[in-house]
């Protein structure tokens, strides 16, 4: 059995694989401009964030009732249950949704239809946080925000994705002003391809209480230590990484160095359909290019526990998990 953990930085419509693309195109009528599935995963090969990001948001088009969206989540929490993740907090994007006409509450409908019955089907207790395209206006944002107001009770928290470099957090300030009003949770990607300047802005302007990626903290000393200092969670994505050549090779990942400066790092999948695996194959991959002994491999499970939105009984019932886990002959 794969390892306990938690998946804090996945984008559910990065779990879309090509079966399931042309499953949906052909329920819905779409015709996708690709051959086959084998012709659609040879196009899953990026230079950069943008050119990713232009295929994930053209395949979003297949994605259009309240079924799409129930088929799409229970199929990523059947993988993730395989994967050893006993809670995940999914990232979901409605813009990209409520742009192409598909309402907002069919998106989110369609969502916790599958989130609803995650644990007792799969073991996997869940949080949905919607995320705003930080390449859109903050106007947008904020009329996002909203119209999702009535549906608050089932929307843990809120996030900034997608393009990040000229997109600073700053220009979000006031989204996340309402949403820590609210009562919601606050993450943001800040550190992929962004400086670690906007690491900081997230931290002080929009008041975030856990980074996404974060890989460019180690540009700033002071970052570092103040990240060390306040244990404030980053969650790093190695095989995205590499994929999206943010990092030549998983060899050259600064996961290894940004734990032994002592900061709280976990390992989640991001867009597992898009970049080669989901979330146990991050881990078996950063231990088999790293050389990760069982110790590490466990403390990055537990940080997944310690970074998420846990009420303290269950935190410490998974803890126990990942302290009690065996590893098996493969882990060698």
């Amino acid at each position: 059995m794969p390892l306990p953990k938690a998946e804090l930085h996945l984008h559910i419509e990065g779990t879309l694989e090509p079966e399931l693309a042309f499953a949906l195109a052909a329920r819905n009528g779409i015709t996708l401009p690709y051959a086959d599935t084998e012709e659609l995963r040879r196009a899953y090969s990026f230079s950069d964030l943008q050119s990713f990001l232009d295929l994930y948001y053209a395949l979003m088009a297949v994605l259009r009732t309240e079924e799409d969206f129930a088929d799409l989540a229970d199929a990523y929490l059947a993988r993730a249950a395989e994967q050893g993740v006993r809670h995940a907090e999914i990232f979901f994007d409605p813009q990209a949704h409520t742009a192409r006409g598909v309402p907002l509450g069919t998106v989110v409908d369609g969502l916790t239809r599958a989130l609803a019955r995650s644990e007792e089907r799969y073991g996997i207790s869940t949080q949905l946080i919607m995320c705003f395209l930080r390449d859109e206006s903050a106007e947008s944002a904020l009329e996002t925000f909203e119209a999702a107001r009535p549906y608050f009770d089932r929307i843990a928290g809120i996030g900034l994705d997608s393009a990040e470099v000229g997109n600073p957090p700053a220009k979000f300030r006031e989204v996340y002003r309402r949403a820590a009003a609210a009562g919601l949770r606050r993450v943001a990607h800040a550190g992929e391809e962004g400086p670690a300047a906007y690491i900081t802005e997230a931290l002080d302007v929009l008041g975030v209480e856990r980074i996404d990626h974060g890989l460019r903290c180690l540009e700033d000393e002071q970052l570092v230590a103040r990240l060390v200092r306040e244990q404030i969670p980053l969650t790093l994505c190695p095989l995205s990484n590499v994929r999206l050549r943010c990092i030549d090779t998983l060899a050259d990942h600064p996961l290894r160095t940004m734990l032994d400066a002592g900061l709280l790092v976990t390992v989640n999948s991001d867009d597992p359909a898009y970049f080669g695996g989901y979330v146990d194959d991050n881990f078996r991959a950063v231990q088999q290019a790293m050389a990760l002994d069982e110790p590490t491999l466990r403390l990055l499970a537990a940080n997944s526990f310690r970074a998420a939105f846990l009420d303290e009984p269950r935190r410490a019932r998974l803890l126990a998990e990942v302290a009690a886990h065996e590893f098996g002959p493969a882990r060698g």
